[in-house]
């Protein structure tokens, strides 16, 4: 028997119609069942590709709407944040080449200074502001060497805590705090919950004496092993090492579609301190140390996780808010820019 029909030998055979019925059959059979074939085929393919994107979107975190409202809400009470094209401006200028960690020589694409200008005296007129810059030079910048705190800078924090918990921004986000049962309404209780969070002091590498803090990483910067840059994710003092020669702002860094521009109060940026490379690096740009403060310590003290990522849309931004913890106290902090007015970024800062 044939394995096979071939219509057209069919026609040719000595009985036609008995071989014609036949074939027609065996015909009819095998097209069916390609079809059928083809269409299980099919079928699979589209199941899988259905199951892929079921589990892409799974893992995608969903926007945290409470944290989105309050956020937003602090970002409107931020009455001390300066305003781009007034109070500062800043220069982007070139997209930042991928670098490894641990380089120390880069191409740089920016030829200038990404702060342009900065309003000073209104920054020494904040008080919020120009208490937190008096802390940047109490820090040593090397990871390993301990800390040691003396009266003055003792005072010193006391003093910016003090500033800190008047402003509207704090007070909403500890009221916020209260109602969640993460925070006793007592304000000297509150502000010891700060000074633990951000200022205790602990061992960042091993084998060393109490050498770093949450306040220290995230707003002061760090060096580790004289090979990498470690946390220093704010622009206040981005602006400072700039200004002070110490800081060469290298480019930015997001994918060829989505340029920053002047007015983003957040980027993602490489550059160099004291010869040492950061290969990507994030901060908010303009915002006052209260919000920056308050945004992290809610995230800090809603999740008892080692690693917590919250989404949320700030002023027309989609961040990752990245919070690490060490016990009770801040490891670090740092937004990761996901798009601007509808802008997609896809390289995230570390």
């Amino acid at each position: 028997m044939r394995s096979e029909c071939n219509w057209s030998q069919c026609l040719l055979e000595a009985e036609p119609q008995r071989n014609t019925v036949s074939c027609l059959r065996q015909f009819e059979l095998r097209e069916t069942t390609r079809a059928t074939s083809i269409m299980a085929k099919m079928f699979c393919g589209v199941l899988v590709l259905a199951v892929i994107l079921s589990g892409l979107e799974a893992a995608r975190p969903a926007v945290n709407q409470e944290l989105t409202t309050l956020f937003n809400e602090l970002w409107r009470l931020d009455v001390n944040r300066l305003m781009p094209g007034i109070d500062y401006t800043v220069s982007v200028q070139g997209r930042a080449n991928y670098v490894s960690p641990g380089t120390h020589v880069v191409q740089d694409r920016a030829s200038q200074p990404l702060f342009s200008n900065v309003d000073e005296i209104k920054l020494n007129n904040i008080t919020t502001t120009s208490r937190l810059m008096t802390l940047l030079d109490n820090y040593e910048r090397s990871t390993g060497v301990a800390e040691r705190v003396t009266a003055e800078e003792q005072r010193e924090t006391d003093l910016f805590l003090d500033a800190v918990l008047q402003t509207e921004v704090m007070k909403r986000a500890h009221q916020y705090l209260v109602s969640k049962g993460q925070s006793r309404s007592n304000l000297r209780q509150f502000k010891d919950q700060l000074k633990l969070i951000w200022f205790n002091l602990y061992h960042r590498q091993r084998n060393a004496g109490m050498d770093s803090c949450g306040f220290e990483h995230v707003f002061v910067g760090e060096t580790k092993f004289g090979t990498d840059i470690i946390g220093f994710h704010n622009w206040i003092q981005f602006y400072l090492q700039e200004k002070n020669s110490n800081l060469d702002y290298k480019g930015y860094k997001a994918s060829a579609r989505d340029l920053p521009d002047q007015d983003d109060h957040v980027l993602n940026l490489q550059f160099s301190w004291h010869s040492l490379v950061k290969p990507v690096g994030s901060a908010f740009i303009g915002t006052s140390p209260e919000f920056e403060m308050a945004i992290f310590t809610v995230v800090f003290l809603m999740s008892t996780e080692r690693s917590t990522k919250v989404l949320v849309t700030i002023d027309q931004c989609q961040l990752e808010l990245v919070v690490y913890r060490r016990g009770r106290s801040l490891d670090t902090a740092y937004p990761k820019l996901l798009s601007s007015n509808n802008r997609h970024v896809q390289q995230h800062s570390h």
